[in-house]
């Protein structure tokens, strides 16, 4: 896949659990997992509007394009 999720680093440069994250954007883990590793086919603008407040960050922090 040609964009690649960022959420690792921000939850590291944040010093943030991924259950804390999950809990605080609400959605569960497990979805907070599929997206974080890359296997989500899409993202709703509401989670990426959630985790963008929750992380302090704008979308382009949490997402970014690479060429195949």
């Amino acid at each position: 896949m040609a964009i690649v999720v960022d959420i690792d680093v921000m939850l590291a440069k944040r010093k943030m659990a991924v259950g804390t994250l999950a809990e605080r954007v609400g959605i569960t883990p497990a979805n907070l997992s599929v997206l974080k590793n890359g296997r989500a086919k899409a993202v709703r603008f509401t989670t990426l509007s959630a985790l963008c407040e929750v992380l302090e960050c704008q979308p382009g922090d949490l997402l970014r394009w690479e060429p195949d």
